[in-house]
């Protein structure tokens, strides 16, 4: 993980702090960076995820599918004969 602070000087045990507290924050997403800025009493966290991968989804024939291969083959033929129209 990545850390910048700007502005007045931290402690490790403050900024290890503010990573826990981003985890708690945010659990379940991988925080790739933080950027802390400080300034007297004032603190400011900015933290950066990892990208989540996703399958894209369609409607196709009535159907929210990512893809065609668990469709039986009267659904694929009806997914080959529909129109598809262009904007």
């Amino acid at each position: 993980m990545q850390i910048n602070v700007i502005g007045d000087q931290l402690s490790q045990e403050e900024i290890n702090a503010y990573i826990d507290y981003g985890r708690k924050k945010y659990r379940g997403r991988k925080i790739s960076a933080m950027t802390v800025r400080a300034d007297g009493e004032f603190v400011d966290l900015k933290y950066e995820f990892t990208d989540i991968p996703f399958e894209r989804v369609r409607r196709i024939t009535g159907y929210l599918v990512g893809t065609l291969d668990r469709f039986n083959n009267g659904k694929r033929a009806e997914e080959k004969d529909r129109v598809k129209h262009s904007v």
